[in-house]
């Protein structure tokens, strides 16, 4: 391919990707009279409602990964390791919410979710157990996709042989190997936490993008910087995955 054509095609994949970014950060700093204002993003952390929001988010975000990764790690590895015959199964439940659309996901659990915040309290992180299956799908393709490049029987059967327990065969052996599975699950599961709204809606959670909804309606210039920001955090986080999935393959012929 020419140089030019190159150059091209990298300035028109520049446009078409930065240029609604300048456009969201050109109104969100604009001011109706006229001029230019950073008010939009200073109540990012000085309004209440936008800075609670965005901390409830993020808690949102940890507690989804952890929960995500306790269930599904050693799941794999144990299916892997004992049940293969089970594991079509396992891949079949995990990638179910695919073809099921919010929606009716959200209707099936309404009821469900009385108890849970009977037992637990009116809190966003209530969401926590939602938001595991919402991610399913995604964090099961990036580990199924680690574990099938590394041997995880001869590394279970030399840890067992030298007298390691199952919980030690996971956690120490296993897991470990699994880096960039794991990175890869946990950053597409913030990326997805960040941007949902149909659940946190529809079951009446404050949420980022709930919020980002409201103060579309009162202030635009606030859901803007808002939308933005959680936009450039999104990105950043998967070109840290990009770097960290080429870190973890090492160069080649090692």
């Amino acid at each position: 391919m020419k140089a030019w054509l190159r150059w091209l095609i990298l300035a028109l994949f520049a446009i078409y990707f930065f240029g609604p970014l300048l456009s969201m950060l050109d109104f969100s700093t604009k001011k109706n009279g006229g001029g230019r204002t950073g008010a939009a993003w200073k109540a990012l952390v000085t309004d209440e409602q936008v800075r609670h929001a965005i901390v409830q988010s993020l808690l949102l975000c940890v507690a989804t990964v952890v929960l995500m990764l306790v269930l599904l790690v050693p799941t794999m590895v144990w299916v892997r390791l004992r049940l293969p015959r089970l594991r079509r199964l396992i891949e079949f439940l995990c990638l179910l919410p695919l073809t099921i659309p919010a929606l009716v996901i959200v209707v099936g659990i309404n009821g469900v979710y009385a108890w849970v915040n009977y037992f637990f309290g009116y809190s966003p992180l209530v969401l926590t157990f939602a938001y595991v299956v919402l991610v399913l799908p995604y964090s099961y393709r990036a580990l199924d996709a680690s574990l099938s490049s590394i041997d995880v029987t001869t590394l279970a059967e030399a840890a067992r042989s030298l007298g390691a327990g199952w919980f030690t065969v996971i956690v120490r052996v296993v897991a470990p190997n699994l880096g960039a599975g794991i990175l890869s699950a946990a950053f597409i599961s913030v990326a997805l936490v960040l941007g949902e709204f149909t659940f946190a809606s529809l079951l009446n959670y404050q949420t980022l993008p709930v919020v980002i909804d409201l103060f579309g309606k009162s202030d635009s210039h606030v859901s803007v910087a808002a939308s933005l920001g959680t936009i450039v955090f999104a990105s950043l986080l998967l070109l840290l995955l990009s770097f960290a999935g080429r870190r973890s393959r090492g160069p080649k012929g090692v």
